[in-house]
Parts: C-alpha cells; structure tokens; sequence
C-alpha cells in the first residue's frame, strides 16, 4: 500500500510539475527522459566543448542537495515542521533533479546527491544527449524544444528562486540577469 501510495504522490508531482512547464511556455519534456549529469560530463567537460560540466560542477547548483544537512537548512528546516530537508519534497522539489518526475522518466544515474543538475534548467536529455542532434542545435538547424530542451527563460530559474522559498529575501529579488551571469556557460563558437 505504501509503495502505491508513494507512487500516486510522485504522479502527482510529475502532473503539477509538467503543469508548471505548460503555463510557463516552455517545451513538453513529458515524452523525454531524465539521464543524469554524468551522461552531460562525457561531453561538455574539455575547454573545447565550454567545460560547462567543470563550471557547473564548482557553482552553488552542484550543491543543493548538500547544502540541505547544513546548520543554516536545518534551522529553517525545523522552524517550517521540516525534519530532514534531504527527505522532505519541499526541498527536494529545488534541491534536486527530477525529484517530482516518475521513476520511468529518470535513469539510474540520476541522484539526489547531484543536486541541481544540467537537466534541471536545460530538460530531460535522452532526446538531446547525443552529438547530432546537439550540434544540429547550436547550429540552428534544429529547435531544441522538439528533443525536450527547454529555453533558459526567468521562468526556468523562478520555479525555485521564488517567495515560496523559505530563504528569498524580498529586499534582494532574484535579478535573472545578474544571475545568469553566475553561472554562465555558454557553448563556444566552432
């Protein structure tokens, strides 16, 4: 029963999480699947391809889920009935990749230990992994919505950087722009 259980939450979450995709106008990646960032490493760790996976891996992104067992998450974390924030979907819905998307749309290799991975901005990979179909990509010849990428929009990273996030701070709003530039990137011309 509880197994049952567990599996109507996580649909649940997979329906309010494509949801969310929908209002927003970003692309469907209900047909895609998750493959993980150690699929994303094999080519976009070498300074020719952008080392986007090195960049990535030394930025806040890499340790989301991390960040949940420290001090600082664990007060607020208790202060909100919380008391594990790495088990707890309020979190882990930020926290992590794919934590709401149904155990079928995620490969093995997606890990709540990898925090915020390059799928959580960039979508479901299996239809865009391959070298192809991404170079067709970068070279405009193909929309990247059709294979599950989704554009980096202000509604990608407001999804998490929101109010509902017991750490925002209203004084200092998310400013997508300098933002983005703290985490840029970007793929080099070839």
């Amino acid at each position: 029963m509880r197994k049952k259980l567990t599996g109507l939450i996580g649909l649940a979450g997979a329906v309010a999480f494509t949801t969310v995709f929908f209002a927003s106008g970003l692309a469907d990646t209900s047909e895609f699947e998750y493959v993980g960032v150690k699929k994303c490493k094999m080519c976009h760790k070498s300074e020719k391809s952008g080392a986007q996976y090195v960049i990535w891996e030394k930025n806040m992104h890499a340790r989301a889920y991390e960040t949940l067992a420290s001090e600082k998450s664990l007060e607020v974390a208790k202060a909100m009935g919380i008391e594990d924030p790495q088990k707890s979907e309020k979190c882990l819905k930020c926290h992590s990749t794919a934590f709401l998307v149904p155990e079928d749309k995620r490969a093995a290799g997606v890990v709540l230990e990898d925090g915020v991975t390059c799928e959580s901005c960039h979508g479901p990979g299996s239809g865009y992994k391959k070298k192809s179909i991404m170079t067709a990509i970068h070279n405009g010849e193909e929309k990247g919505e059709k294979y599950g990428m989704t554009t980096i929009t202000v509604e990608t990273c407001t999804k998490c950087h929101n109010e509902e996030s017991p750490t925002y701070d209203e004084s200092n709003p998310f400013d997508f722009e300098e933002r983005s530039k703290k985490i840029a990137h970007p793929v080099p011309k070839t």
